[in-house]
């Protein structure tokens, strides 16, 4: 029996346990790796058919229809039982997995998923790292429901399930020795499985299957946001990425977002707190400014005067430190601040790429998918699966 270790999971995956897919002709790069969670405590797993376990020592457990993985000290059991190793490989006989998640899951988007293929169970950092090693057509439906309603214009969701398909092939390359290829949340694409998924997803993962957006033959970052509320930003602005498709253009399209413009109001202690809760070694805090604006329109860095003195952080990282739910955009003014924050702005995300109230405005105004794709990320074309170089351009 492979043993858990001594393989890939992508491919551990496809050779063990019952009813599994033969790996004969399965591309590599056919399966994803989506982190659900990276601090989980205890993991339920069920399914309409039998589980087959397979742990990292190479023993293999059947069960009837339902597992429950914890983590004791540092050792792994299921059903109470201690299993040998420092991990498990699931898969159910049954297409989908009921998978609940308990602990410390903060990172998770959810508590709970209904998903297709297989689980990675690994004991990671005194918690588990939960891994669903995913078919890619069934990744980009699970993303393409989650990330924009999936009762919105067929052609956007086309447009979402290109950009979707390319964004996870672009970061299998880039995290290629790294445990697993994306998360499941804003930090990469939101995946919440099966449970958004309905036929208009479906057909428009069907309608666009296997096709890639290429810059050079290469997937692109095909990074995208929900609101630009002005021009897309360029990647060099937020991420230092000089991509020649992510520059930034018009967008006129958007209006109809509920983000287009927003408020948000934080007590100033709260800053303080998130600040010094991040490391920074911030005193007193007096004042906070706007330091410097992108020709997008965009606040590139935020000055904080402070009685230990002065720092400047980018406008990208005060927005994670205040969440992402709260300051929208780094497309803001602050409009006063006394016992309060308060901020006045516009769109939401980062701004880079594909904006995607713009797309579906595009998408009712008769645009086609192609075109959409074109348009917010010039210069690209789009390409099969097979005739995509799997590659990242040299630096």
């Amino acid at each position: 029996m492979t043993r858990f270790n001594s393989a890939p999971v992508g491919i551990l995956l496809l050779i063990i346990g019952v009813g599994l897919v033969p790996l004969t002709g399965v591309h590599a790069a056919d399966q994803v790796r989506v982190a659900l969670a990276e601090q989980a405590d205890r993991v339920t797993v069920a399914s309409a058919g039998e589980l087959s376990l397979e742990t990292s020592s190479g023993h293999h457990i059947d069960v009837l229809s339902e597992a429950t993985i914890v983590l004791k000290g540092h050792e792994l059991q299921v059903d109470g039982n201690m299993v040998r190793g420092n991990g498990l490989a699931i898969h159910g006989t049954h297409k989908e997995l009921q998978v609940t998640i308990q602990g410390s899951s903060s990172d998770a988007v959810s508590q709970h998923w209904a998903v297709y293929g297989a689980l990675e169970i690994t004991v990671r950092e005194e918690h588990l790292l939960i891994v669903n090693v995913v078919d890619l057509e069934d990744y980009v439906a699970g993303v393409v429901s989650s990330e924009v309603n999936p009762e919105w214009h067929e052609e956007l969701l086309r447009t979402q399930a290109v950009a979707a398909r390319t964004y996870v092939l672009y970061k299998q390359l880039e995290n290629a020795a790294q445990p697993f290829d994306v998360y499941a949340s804003v930090q990469d694409q939101v995946y919440t499985g099966r449970q958004k998924v309905n036929r208009a997803v479906l057909d428009a993962v069907d309608r666009t299957r296997g096709q890639v957006l290429t810059y050079g033959g290469r997937p692109i970052f095909a990074v995208y946001s929900s609101t630009t509320a002005g021009p897309t930003e360029d990647a060099m602005n937020v991420w230092a990425k000089d991509l020649p498709y992510l520059k930034g253009v018009a967008c006129p399209f958007d209006q109809k977002s509920p983000w287009y413009e927003w408020r948000a109001t934080i007590p100033f202690d709260t800053v303080e707190a998130r600040l010094k809760e991040e490391g920074y070694p911030i005193g007193w805090l007096a004042t906070l400014t706007p330091y410097g604006m992108t020709t997008a329109g965009r606040v590139k860095g935020i000055r904080i005067l402070h009685s230990r003195g002065e720092l400047v952080i980018t406008g990208q990282e005060f927005r994670r430190i205040l969440g992402y739910a709260n300051v929208r955009s780094t497309r803001f003014s602050i409009e006063r601040i006394d016992r309060h924050v308060v901020f006045a702005g516009k769109g939401a995300g980062h701004g880079v790429g594909l904006c995607q109230w713009g797309a579906k405005e595009m998408a009712e105004l008769g645009y086609p998918y192609q075109s959409i794709l074109r348009y917010y990320y010039p210069g690209t074309e789009i390409l099969p699966r097979d005739q995509v170089v799997m590659t990242l351009p040299s630096s």
